[in-house]
C-alpha cells in the first residue's frame, strides 16, 4: 500500500513521509490481528491453551498500534491541513483500524471461551463451527490483501464471501437453540452460541475493511 505519492501534495515531503509510515503501521496491525485470529482458532479447535497466552501478548501490541494510528491520523488532520483526497484517506484509516481492533478483541474473547469450554467433551457441531471460523479468517485475509494492493474490486468482493458465514451462523444457531436431551449443564451450548456470534461479527468487520478499501480508492461508498 502506498498512497503517499499518488494522493498527497508532492510539495509536502514531511506529510508524505508520515503518511507512508502510517500506511506501514496499519499493515503491521493487520498482520497482528490476523495472527491473533489464527491463534484463537487454534485455542478453540485444537484445544491449545498455550495459544491463549500468546493472544494476550498480541492484544497489547494491537491496542498499541490502534491508539498510535488513531492519534497519528488525528494529528495529520488537525496539523497538516490535508487536501480533500488525503482527508478521505485518513478518515477511512481511522474507521478501518477500529474494525481491526474489534476483530482483535473478539479473538481474545474466543480464547477466553476456549478456556471455559476446555473441560467439556467436544460438541458434535464443532467441525461446522471450525469451518465457519476458516471462512471468517479467509475474509480477513482477503480484506488485508485488498488493503495492501489498494484493490477496490477485491475489497468489494469480500462482502460476497460474507454470505457463507451468515448462512453458517443461522444454521448453527438453530441447531444449538433447539438442541434437546442435553445431559449435564448447558454452559457449553451457551459458550458455542457466543463463539458463532463472535465469528459472525468478525466476518462483518472484515467486510467493513474491504468496503473501506474500495472507498479509499474510488471515493464512493458501496
Amino acid at each position: 500500500m502506498n498512497l503517499a505519492v499518488s494522493n498527497s501534495n508532492s510539495e509536502r515531503p514531511h506529510f508524505e513521509r508520515r503518511l507512508r509510515r502510517l500506511e506501514q503501521d496499519i499493515l503491521r496491525m493487520g498482520a497482528l490481528v490476523e495472527q491473533s485470529f489464527r491463534l484463537s482458532h487454534q485455542s478453540l479447535f485444537a484445544r491449545d491453551l498455550i495459544a491463549v497466552a500468546q493472544i494476550s501478548s498480541l492484544e497489547k501490541k494491537i491496542d498499541y498500534f490502534y491508539r498510535h494510528i488513531e492519534l497519528e491520523c488525528a494529528a495529520l488532520i488537525t496539523l497538516e491541513a490535508p487536501v480533500a483526497k488525503d482527508l478521505r484517506l485518513l478518515s477511512a484509516f481511522m474507521q478501518l483500524v477500529r474494525d481491526l481492533e474489534r476483530i482483535g478483541d473478539y479473538a481474545e474473547d474466543l480464547a477466553e471461551i476456549a478456556v471455559k469450554i476446555f473441560p467439556y467433551p467436544p460438541h458434535k457441531c464443532l467441525p461446522e463451527i471450525e469451518l465457519m471460523s476458516h471462512h471468517a479468517q479467509a475474509m480477513l485475509a482477503a480484506s488485508l490483501v485488498a488493503l495492501a494492493d489498494l484493490d477496490a474490486v477485491a475489497g468489494r468482493a469480500v462482502k460476497r464471501l460474507d454470505d457463507t458465514v451468515d448462512t453458517a451462523y443461522k444454521t448453527l444457531y438453530q441447531t444449538l437453540a433447539t438442541e434437546r436431551d442435553i445431559k449435564g449443564v448447558v454452559e457449553p451450548i451457551i459458550l458455542l452460541a457466543l463463539v458463532i456470534r463472535h465469528l459472525e461479527r468478525m466476518a462483518d468487520h472484515a467486510t467493513n475493511i474491504g468496503q473501506r478499501v474500495a472507498y479509499i480508492v474510488t471515493g464512493q461508498r458501496s
